[in-house]
């Protein structure tokens, strides 16, 4: 009901009665009363004159409700240790696909390799359920579907130059500006669900916390709609989402990658690897030229831009 209030109140730049109100959602006044309590307790201006409600500022924030026909899929927290863990005990429960789960901060987000992600007030955190009819092997082209998808969404909404760093980092000037992470559950050989986290600077400062880092804010010099940002995002994603799979992704990603072509070094837990990346695989591997010439794959891990640094 709060969104079909709001719909009212924002088509109006006059006060509206309760009793209108009510009479067009076929509900009480109380009810109506009790909707706009709630609303006000969650940040919105809403101004209960003679004549009515009027709606004077709306938090930017992305509520539920806020998100038209995904309301339902929405699931906001005010702050959460990492949307990850939510997203995991939702997907595992039969949480329906593109499911998202969405935090204003996280106290504990998690980026590769059991890296901290920093999550303040001011960014956009959320993960995302999917539940593609893929091998696990295929899967991380969805990832990279993900990562080129926010590239086009930074360009094609606010004219920032992004590309996509492998295996999931999204770059501006050799600069982290947002970052994905992946979880994935499978039964044999058939994905049972794929949770992408993503984490994406916006309005907040993170160089406060790591040098190589910037934001949306300060490519642009001034603030941006996180709300809208996040359903421009969703829009973008699922738009192709039928066709993420497919080996075009992989197409898609090289014309959007800042790694191909230079000089790397790929960490993971056990091994690192240095070369020239050359390529990827059909699956997102980043083939890498050793000193030697001989090639190897990563399939996971840290990548440092050698020529970069």
């Amino acid at each position: 009901m709060k969104q079909s209030i709001l719909k009212i109140l924002r088509e109006n730049d006059q006060a509206i009665s309760g009793e209108l109100l009510s009479s067009r959602l076929g509900t009480s006044r109380v009810s109506i009363w009790k909707q706009i309590q709630s609303l006000k307790k969650a940040g919105y201006e809403i101004e209960a004159t003679t004549k009515g409600y009027l709606l004077t500022q709306s938090p930017d924030i992305p509520f539920p409700w806020e998100c038209a026909t995904r309301e339902k899929w929405v699931h906001y927290y005010d702050s959460l240790p990492s949307t990850m863990d939510v997203a995991r005990e939702k997907a595992r429960q039969g949480a329906p696909e593109m499911s998202v789960v969405v935090a204003g901060s996280q106290s504990c987000g998690r980026g590769r390799l059991k890296r901290v992600w920093h999550s303040h007030e001011g960014g956009l955190f959320f993960t995302t359920i999917l539940r593609p009819d893929v091998t696990p092997q295929d899967s991380g082209r969805i990832v990279l579907y993900a990562a080129t998808t926010w590239a086009k969404v930074l360009k094609s909404k606010f004219g920032i130059d992004a590309g996509v760093k492998w295996p999931n980092d999204i770059l501006v000037n050799e600069k982290k500006i947002a970052g994905l992470l992946a979880e994935m559950e499978a039964d044999f050989d058939l994905v049972t669900y794929l949770n992408i986290g993503i984490g994406i600077n916006v309005n907040n400062d993170p160089l406060a916390y790591e040098s190589g880092a910037t934001s949306i804010k300060h490519e642009l010099g001034r603030s941006v709609s996180i709300k809208n940002l996040f359903l421009a995002y969703l829009d973008a994603f699922e738009a192709h989402y039928q066709q993420a799979s497919s080996i075009a992704t992989i197409d898609d990603w090289r014309k959007m990658t800042v790694t191909l072509g230079r000089q790397v070094k790929v960490v993971t837990s056990h091994l690192v690897i240095s070369g020239f990346a050359e390529d990827v695989d059909n699956h997102g591997g980043l083939i890498i030229r050793q000193p030697d010439g001989s090639l190897q794959t990563a399939v996971y891990g840290d990548c440092f831009h050698n020529d970069s640094n």
